[in-house]
């Protein structure tokens, strides 16, 4: 009662740096629900650090430089218009991607084309930068809106593309400590010494940079530009070999820091148990899908309470915890089925059902019209109660070891317990009967009301007054 929404609060982190990799899509390609876990994984993650006193930069490493630049130039140029892109940004691009790697099954020359352009954006033609830069700046837009409708914000939008300047220092470091090695026609850093059999691929035998070359040169920039205490990175699974390679090729290079850096890793998200595949066109999107569980919740809502005032804003912050909170929940290496049904549910183990519980408890206080003190002496003896208690000694114990185990599942794990408690002690107790309890009652739905509502903005989820 006395700390408020700062129960649970710790200063383990003294104010230092972490920086968070996060979301990061492709430019020009279709927000999906691919990309939904990364997001919310890393934005809880970022409220949890903070919870433990360190300081987080999200990061959105995008997606915005490659090949694909290419192959989008040449299918633009070909079949694309502008007013169909600057009307539909992201879904235009879109269809131009998928029918451009189409057509390469039957006519490979386009890949060769795509290639070519892709060296004239690397080398600064006027023409390919300027296409790049709208591609860039309309998939942008279309993030944002999607971010803001997920309640996600970022401290830096420094995609890959930023970094094509810092390469060559990487280059220059590695070739002065000797460590690049040659291997046919390519440079690479050997690796072994470290378990790692494949060694790191630095340049092709043609010149061009690869994907390391550039996370070494945004790991160096982080270093020096936030001095973190930990890097996180919060990228799928099957990149584990890629930052295994990081890590070790940073510590060949003298960098001890690099032992501060987590790979957060995660399982896939599949629909029907397939996986999902942006080239394939076999994909979920986010936005339709973030309308449609919106929608359900105002169905709900409509059913239960008409009479609810700002029932949109309710029902967005249902539709939403209800896919924020259902991805969270689960082991973070564990896949999951997407299932809207499941989600939005009011009953089981989902957003909703603890949403309800805090509302409920809201609305219990406002019956009674209580006000707790911190200086009363509350007292209860009923098993319920104790059980609900030792919940909520735990809290503070949960966000640690969320933190430790880079977990956020545990705090919602921690969140359905406690609302499964409270929910237990609401059907054997009559909190608002007079009794010489009742304003013990009422002190520990409060406190319950308190930890549930900081569990679920841990967890980027909002909790509403009423539902």
């Amino acid at each position: 009662i006395e700390a408020g929404a700062d129960y649970g609060q710790q200063d383990e982190g003294h104010g230092q740096n972490i920086t968070i990799d996060l979301s990061s899509p492709n430019i020009a390609k279709p927000f999906s629900v691919g990309h939904l876990r990364s997001t919310v994984i890393g934005d809880a993650l970022s409220n949890i650090f903070r919870k433990m006193g360190y300081n987080t930069i999200k990061i959105n490493h995008l997606g915005d430089w490659g090949k694909q630049f290419g192959l989008l130039m040449v299918a633009y140029k070909k079949w694309g218009s502008k007013e169909a892109v600057e009307a539909n940004p992201i879904d235009e691009l879109l269809k131009l991607y998928v029918r451009i790697n189409a057509e390469i099954e039957n006519d490979p020359e386009l890949d060769e084309e795509g290639r070519k352009w892709f060296k004239k954006l690397e080398d600064g033609d006027p023409e390919a930068t300027e296409l790049w830069q709208w591609f860039r700046d309309e998939s942008l837009v279309e993030f944002k809106r999607l971010y803001d409708a997920l309640g996600v914000s970022f401290d830096s939008y420094n995609g890959e593309a930023f970094y094509n300047d810092k390469m060559d220092e990487v280059v220059d470091i590695l070739t002065e400590k000797g460590l690049l090695q040659e291997s046919q026609g390519a440079q690479v850093v050997n690796l072994e010494k470290y378990g790692i059999e494949h060694p790191a691929l630095i340049k092709k035998s043609d010149g061009a940079t690869l994907y390391i070359t550039r996370d070494l040169a945004a790991a160096l920039y982080r270093k020096r530009t936030y001095d973190f205490a930990k890097a996180i990175y919060v990228v799928g699974n099957e990149q584990s070999a890629h930052f295994k390679q990081l890590k070790a090729v940073l510590k060949e290079m003298g960098y001890d820091w690099s032992d501060d850096m987590t790979h957060v890793a995660f399982g896939l998200v599949t629909k029907n148990g397939k996986k999902l595949s942006t080239r394939k066109g076999n994909v979920i999107l986010l936005e339709p899908t973030i309308a449609e569980a919106v929608n359900r919740a105002q169905a709900q809502i409509e059913a239960k309470n008409p009479n609810l005032p700002n029932k949109e804003a309710v029902a967005h912050a249902v539709g939403v915890g209800a896919i924020k909170f259902y991805d969270l929940k689960t082991d973070r290496m564990n896949g999951y089925d997407f299932d809207l049904d499941a989600m939005v549910s009011f009953e089981g183990e989902t957003g909703p059902y603890v949403q309800y519980a805090h509302a409920r408890i809201q609305s219990i206080l406002r019956k009674a019209d209580f006000t707790p003190s911190a200086d009363a002496t509350y007292s209860l003896n009923d098993v319920e109660s104790w059980e609900i208690i030792k919940l909520l000694q735990d809290f503070s114990r949960v966000v640690k070891r969320a933190a430790e185990n880079y977990d956020p599942s545990l705090i919602a794990k921690y969140a359905i317990n406690l609302a499964q408690a409270f929910n237990k002690y609401y059907a054997h107790t009559r909190i608002l009967d007079e009794s010489p309890e009742r304003e013990s009652r009422l002190a520990l739905s409060y406190s319950t009301a308190v930890v549930l509502k900081e569990a679920l903005r841990l967890l980027g989820v909002d909790a509403p007054e009423k539902m």
